[in-house]
């Protein structure tokens, strides 16, 4: 893997480019102040033409957004109707739109460095697919990376090919550390999981502010302890966390704040702060890294790029994609350069093996041996150590800056850019929450915004390449396993939202769809850029399949991305006051029919309009593995996969519509929509005219229905989401849309008329004055009344904290079911996963999850629109008191928001008992996003930073609006 050195001129300090002063704009801040103008762009960097995957694309192969010159005036609010003029006044918001139009490109550089990128599946060249073991934490600060990198409080541009992050040693530890510690999935009693401290702050949508802290131990990190007491516990125990080893109840730690601010686009400043917690003085080492991510041992590259000394304090980058670069830092620091390869001396043995190797620094800083860095001052990877005593209860600050050009004194406005930059954020943040005044709620809601912008990753990954494997390496052995083959066409090279930057460092299909409603408050633009993105030729398969996830991109999410769709759409609309992005809507509805045409052929085996549609993200709350050959044969007939497919059409239905106002061409699709529902409808009713239907009248709820080989059907009654998810199928035809579309209302009318059997499905009553508002819904008034009378019970779905996955009432009566000797049971377990039937990290057995509580109450809203106040129902189930279903809505947005609220005691539920986060002043407001939480605590569970679906919490707590 050794490269070639490049023959090229480095500047000296007496050799470099003039300086450029710093804008004007540094000042007093005011209302007037401008925003900072970019530098000059002699390469063409950001040429909007240049739409490849080498050069900044700007908008994802959309077209420009309209003239900058309507939005460049201090008051943008002069120059077109909006519902948030305060939000759309501020000056981060400017840096949006100047980004947007392609004039500046402020998003180029953000927080896209991952935290985790070993043990991975693109990293994965193994014969037999255990992406864990062959790739470990252990080989990760000594093996060079195929397809990114990661680091600590990370940040790059957006193709990765310069990374900032921070290395530590505390003189404990056996090894630096550069990255997050966690299990694998076998280590883990309960799957994978990170093992730190760590909490996403602040940040703008820009990335012209962030903020992170970083918890490390001053004693030596329990790296051992961690793995071996996990080992021993069983499925039936907590997962043992960092905190549990007590290595943080005498405040022997360092809390680790890492700051940026952004002077211009491609200028960026970075505060390193260090407090001492402790009642004494420690020794912390700190090393600011850059990497350039490997380019070169995979494939011959023309230019090599290159890392060197400008002078005693500065470091200056070349790179054949980025151009040049220096590196500032204020302190005296001692600068140490290696190549970014992998170390084959210390893993394989090859032992002529010529470094110096990734992993030098820590050969340097922890054993002292000054051989292993690069005798030369230049290299791929380069630190600034420096080492420090941090006084007790004290701190210390180390000043960095990243910038395109040469600075005589580049730390002289460095506090005025950082109070700029963090005004800004608050002047942003203060405009979105004008209506939200309780001071708890709106850290909340930052923080949870602050980590959904933390998450967006950069993510490579070629298919065609990794399966044939790259010019300068060893092929992929023979008999490798098949992972992901008929993804072929799949070149991924986009920065994405992810679920959580560590346990799942890739993107999901459908929790992006989720993702894209919070991010629709603070970015509508990025939020339609990912939707858009899944569906893009070089993502979506030829065959209309959106890909699901790198461990298997042909397993099926629910197909929700229409409903994220329309909801960004209507969100932006409200927002920007006019008649919404209809090019956006128009683009992404095209590509939707390709998805909805392959569920149809794909998923609905039998042609019946009943859906199968298998894993659908419900693991662990189901009799079967739904992934797999059931055990008996046959098939399963979904309630979940067959209401998806309802709440699908009726979200095409609804874009068809929108559409249609502007071009009749669609009011024929929109009539297409309409009839496949109502066949849905009553498909689920009875079951291709089996006499059979996935409602049980004696129970009032909706199972899966097991079709046996020799043709019995039974049902399987297990109470859980899968019963509920019908409820999110529902949309309403306004009377006026009706009178604006009279060719679809006639259409609509002569189905109906000649269809009496279907139109017996639609509910519509006529309002005085304004015509038939029309309801279309799986349920009618008595079934959906029924059941919200178990979703709403406290013995069976409703907790404290929102609806749970699966009834309470399976734990003292468990469901089994019993064939040719095997027995499969399914039990209520309120916090993580008793059993590993599922494999992978599945824990979601009875616990709550955003996303479903989510769609319920916009199910209950638009419910609600319908049948309006006069339209009660018993809340909870069982009290005597009714409660219209706005009103129940409202009160579950309220009991998930109540998740991460203190209490009457000051205590947050999602920190359970652990009294260090609840009490100690240095912990209790830094919040933790999880992936779900104990269905009867509230304790947060699984990974701790899935602020991608569980960000929803933004959006509730954001106060309603009413139309205009």
């Amino acid at each position: 893997m050794a490269k070639k050195k490049s023959k090229k001129q480095r500047p000296s300090a007496q050799h470099v480019p003039p300086t450029i002063p710093l804008p004007e704009s540094i000042a007093p801040i005011t209302q007037e102040t401008p925003i900072f103008a970019t530098a000059p762009d002699p390469q063409g960097l950001f040429d909007p033409e240049k739409d490849t995957q080498e050069s900044y694309v700007w908008t994802d192969d959309l077209p420009p957004a309209p003239p900058a010159s309507m939005f460049s005036t201090p008051d943008l609010k002069e120059h077109r109707p909006i519902a948030r003029s305060a939000l759309l006044a501020t000056h981060e918001q400017r840096r949006l739109e100047e980004d947007e139009h392609q004039e500046i490109p402020w998003r180029r550089w953000g927080p896209y460095l991952s935290e985790r990128q070993w043990g991975t599946v693109r990293e994965d060249y193994s014969a037999d697919g255990d992406a864990w073991n062959y790739f470990p934490h252990d080989h990760a600060r000594s093996r060079a990376y195929r397809w990114g990198e990661d680091g600590i409080a990370g940040y790059s541009d957006n193709k990765q090919y310069l990374c900032f992050s921070l290395a530590l040693w505390n003189e404990q530890d056996p090894f630096l550390k550069e990255r997050l510690f966690g299990l694998t999935n076998e280590q883990g009693n309960h799957g994978e999981d990170v093992k730190e401290l760590y909490y996403y702050l602040d940040a703008t949508p820009t990335h012209s502010y962030l903020k992170m802290l970083y918890k490390y131990p001053q004693r030596a990190f329990p790296y051992t302890r961690l793995a071996q007491e996990s080992q021993h516990r069983s499925r039936q125990q907590r997962e043992f966390e960092v905190w549990d080893t007590g290595i943080f109840d005498d405040d022997r730690y360092f809390d680790i704040f890492v700051e940026y601010a952004k002077s211009e686009p491609e200028d960026t400043l970075i505060k390193i702060t260090v407090h001492n917690r402790a009642s004494h003085d420690a020794p912390l080492h700190l090393l600011p890294q850059l990497t350039m991510r490997n380019i070169w041992s995979w494939k011959h590259i023309e230019q090599m790029p290159e890392i060197s000394m400008a002078n005693k304090d500065a470091l200056f980058i070349q790179h054949p994609k980025l151009g040049e670069f220096f590196f500032y830092v204020e302190h005296p620091s001692t600068f140490l350069f290696c190549e970014n390869n992998t170390n084959t001396r210390r893993l394989y043995n090859v032992q002529h093996a010529k470094g110096p190797f990734k992993d030098a620094f820590h050969d340097v800083v922890i054993h002292g041996n000054t051989d292993a860095a690069s005798e030369e001052t230049q290299g791929t990877k380069a630190a600034a150590w420096s080492r420090h005593i941090v006084p007790a209860h004290g701190q210390i600050t180390l000043k960095l800056r990243l910038t395109p050009r040469h600075e005589t004194d580049p730390f002289a406005h460095f506090e005025e850019i950082f109070a700029r930059r963090i005004h800004d954020a608050d002047e942003f943040y203060n405009a979105l929450q004008e209506d939200l005044h309780d001071e708890d709620d709106r850290r909340i809601q930052r923080q949870a915004l602050a980590g959904m912008i933390w998450n967006k990753q950069y993510y490579c990954y070629n298919i065609h390449d990794w399966q044939r494997g790259d010019p300068l390496q060893p092929p992929p052995p023979k008999g490798r396993t098949k992972r992901n083959a008929e993804w072929g066409h799949l070149k991924n090279n986009n920065v994405i939202s992810m679920p959580d930057t560590w346990e799942y460092p890739w993107y999901a299909a459908w929790d992006l769809a989720f993702h894209c409603i919070p991010f629709a408050l603070i970015d509508p633009a990025f939020a339609k850029r990912q939707i858009l993105l899944m569906t893009r030729e070089w993502y979506m398969h030829p065959n209309g399949q959106l890909p699901a996830y790198e461990w298997n991109f042909s397993d099926v999410n629910p197909p929700v991305h229409a409903w994220a769709a329309w909801r960004v759409f209507q969100i932006d609309r409200s927002a920007r006051g006019d008649q919404g992005d209809l090019f956006f809507l128009e683009r992404i509805f095209h590509k939707l029919l390709l998805n909805f045409t392959w569920w149809v052929n794909r998923k609905d085996t039998h042609g019946r309009n009943v859906f199968q549609g298998g894993f659908l993200g419900l693991d662990n709350i189901g009799v079967f593995d739904r992934s797999k050959p059931l055990p008996t044969g046959g098939h399963l007939d979904q309630a979940d996969g067959t209401s998806w497919m309802g709440m699908f059409c009726l979200n095409m239905l609804q874009i068809s519509l929108e559409l249609a106002r502007h071009n009749p061409v669609y009011e024929d699709i929109a009539t297409k929509f309409f009839e496949h529902f109502l066949y849905i409808a009553q498909a689920m009713t009875n079951l291709g005219g089996e006499g059979l239907g996935l409602w049980d009248e004696q129970d009032k709820f909706f199972y899966d229905v097991l079709h046996f080989p020799e043709g019995r059907l039974l049902p399987l009654k297990v109470r859980s989401m899968v019963g509920l998810i019908p409820l999110f199928a529902v949309e309403t035809i306004e009377p006026e849309t009706l009178k604006k579309l009279p060719k679809f209302a006639k259409r609509m009318r002569w189905f109906l008329d000649n269809r009496p059997d279907l139109a017996d499905l639609v509910s519509h009553w006529t309002e005085p004055g304004r015509g038939e508002r029309r309801l279309l819904s799986l349920l009618r008034g008595h079934r959906m009344k029924r059941l919200l009378q178990r979703a709403l019970d406290p013995s069976e779905f409703l907790s404290s904290f929102g609806i749970r996955s699966l009834s309470r009432y399976h734990k003292d009566h468990p469901y089994l079911f019993q064939y040719k000797g095997q027995s499969f049971t399914v039990s209520y377990v309120s916090g993580e996963s008793d059993s590993g039937l599922f494999g992978g990290n599945s824990n979601w057995r009875g616990p709550l999850w955003f996303p479903v509580n989510y769609l319920l109450i916009e199910s209950l809203q638009k419910f609600h629109h319908y049948y309006s106040d006069d339209f009660l129902v018993e809340y909870p189930t069982g009290s005597g008191q009714k409660k219209n279903l706005l009103e129940i809505a409202e009160l579950l947005g309220e009991q998930l928001a109540d998740l991460f609220r203190k209490d009457e005691q000051q205590k947050r539920p999602i920190f359970g008992d652990n009294r260090k986060m609840q009490e100690d002043p240095h912990f209790r407001d830094y919040l933790l996003f999880y992936e779900y939480f104990d269905g009867d605590t509230g304790r947060g569970l699984g990974a701790s930073h899935q602020t991608g679906w569980t960000g929803l919490i933004a959006k509730l707590l954001q106060p309603r609006r009413k139309p205009a």
